[in-house]
């Protein structure tokens, strides 16, 4: 699996309405793309939640790389470029993904952290799925998913909410204008082994 991010920053002045327009239009051509478990349509608004800036980005955990790579070349994302112009994708190689028990994201609060240079790698791998699976057994959680960027050796963390993030939450906090979410459903449960 792969988790994939990418996001514009837009002008202060920028009008969000448009973005929430162009997800409300966009999203459910997503709602049947193969090797999809999800895609998020996110909004951050300067004073809400956190944000010093606007900024619109899109969230993406593939089952496979080639679904990744079909993006790329299908001109899938050249409607982004067109649009927004051409924005660095991270990507993460994804250690585990789970379906939680809520049913409706509203919110996704994504955590990068630092592995640390003398960390025993199979340890905090482990540590962090097992992490990972804990959130997922949350009530307010629909998914979530932790990869590793082996590059600059972080792990990211994906929590898709269905409330609000408190505001002592780590993390950055992003609100849900779309979730296409074709095999979200496939995804193993919170607990499954």
């Amino acid at each position: 699996m792969i988790i994939a991010h990418y996001s514009h920053r837009l002008p202060a002045n920028y009008d969000t309405g448009l973005i929430r327009t162009r997800a409300k239009e966009r999203g459910p051509l997503w709602n049947t793309i193969p090797e999809l478990y999800f895609k998020a349509f996110l909004l951050r608004e300067s004073g809400r939640y956190g944000a010093i800036a606007n900024s619109y980005s899109s969230l993406y955990l593939w089952r496979q790389d080639d679904a990744f790579r079909d993006f790329l070349v299908s001109g899938r994302y050249k409607v982004v470029t067109d649009a927004f112009g051409r924005a660095d994708i991270q990507t993460r190689f994804a250690l585990d993904a789970r379906k939680g028990h809520a049913h409706h994201a509203r919110f996704v609060v994504r955590e990068d952290l630092a592995i640390p240079l003398d960390a025993d790698l199979s340890a905090v791998f482990a540590s962090e799925v097992e992490r990972n699976r804990e959130v997922a057994e949350q009530s307010t959680t629909v998914a979530t998913a932790v990869g590793v960027d082996t590059q600059n050796w972080t792990f990211t963390r994906i929590v898709l909410l269905e409330h609000e993030p408190a505001a002592s939450e780590a993390g950055t906090s992003y609100e849900v204008l779309h979730l296409a979410k074709p095999l979200l459903d496939t995804l193993p449960f919170a607990n499954a082994a």
